[in-house]
Parts: C-alpha cells; sequence; structure tokens
C-alpha cells in the first residue's frame, strides 16, 4: 500500500502542535491549504475515537473520515469512510514527540490504494507524486500556523 509521510519539527510544545493539528471549521481553513471546509459529523463536540468529520477539498472533492485512534497529544489516525471514487482505501495520521518542552517533531503520514484495479499501476505513482507534493504544502503550513498567536489561542 503506498505511503507517504512529511516531518516538520516545529517551535511549539506538544500539547499545542497536537491541538492545531486537530482544528476544524474557521480555524482549520484558515491555515490549511487542502480544505475548503471541516466539520465534525453526528453532533460530535470534538474529536475522539470514533468521531466522524465531513471535509471538502478546495477543488470541491468530499471525504467522510472517521478518527480510529486519538490519543493526545502523540497521536491521532483516521480513516475514509467514504470519499473521492479513484481511492478504494485512504487513511491519515499524525505522531507527535516532545523533543524538548517547547519543540515538536510532528509527522503526517497517508496510506492508500487506488481503484480501480487495471489502473492501479499507473494512478498509485501519480497519487504518490501529487499527495507528497500535497503533505509537503500542508505540513509547512501547519509549522507557520504553529507559530500563529490567533491560530494557537484558537486551537487550545
Amino acid at each position: 500500500m503506498p505511503q507517504v509521510e512529511a516531518r516538520r519539527v516545529v517551535e511549539a510544545p506538544i500539547e499545542v502542535a497536537f491541538a492545531v493539528s486537530q482544528t476544524t471549521g474557521a480555524v482549520r481553513t484558515r491555515w490549511d491549504p487542502f480544505i475548503r471546509s471541516q466539520s465534525l459529523l453526528d453532533g460530535a463536540a470534538g474529536p475522539g475515537k470514533g468521531v466522524r468529520t465531513l471535509t471538502r477539498h478546495r477543488l470541491g472533492w468530499r471525504m467522510v473520515s472517521e478518527y480510529v485512534s486519538y490519543r493526545p497529544p502523540g497521536n491521532v489516525g483516521m480513516t475514509m469512510v467514504s470519499g473521492p471514487w479513484f481511492f478504494r482505501v485512504f487513511g491519515g495520521g499524525w505522531r507527535f514527540t516532545a523533543e524538548t518542552p517547547d519543540r515538536t517533531v510532528a509527522v503526517w503520514k497517508y496510506t492508500f490504494t487506488c481503484r480501480p484495479d487495471f489502473l492501479r499501476p499507473v494512478a498509485e505513482p501519480v497519487g504518490l507524486w501529487l499527495l507528497r507534493r500535497d503533505i509537503e504544502r500542508r505540513i509547512d503550513a501547519f509549522a507557520r500556523a504553529c507559530a500563529d498567536p490567533e491560530i494557537v489561542a484558537a486551537a487550545s
């Protein structure tokens, strides 16, 4: 199964980095270049294992995903419940490690499989290239968000 991963060191405590990564709504769209909108579903008050989210991509694609793990401030994992037709499977996750009390290593990973099967030999290398570009842009934006006092205040 293809995977892409991006890693950054952010000048923020691990709790802050985790909180920024889990923002939704207007706070998330302020820093995340991928998302047009994102919301929690089923009346959920906040993220957590079993909670579903609806994410709309800036190009109009939509994905419903579900938290499969949620362990603040160390890691979070999500899997696609429904989404763009070309993904058979899509998942993502964050992992955080405190390097110092005010410095955190953040790792963001995507795992996916494309469909239909006969296109996988072409679609998955293209997907790796596109998703690698995407995740690098997103984690750079995340690192900037961790240094933005307004975003940090809204995430806390």
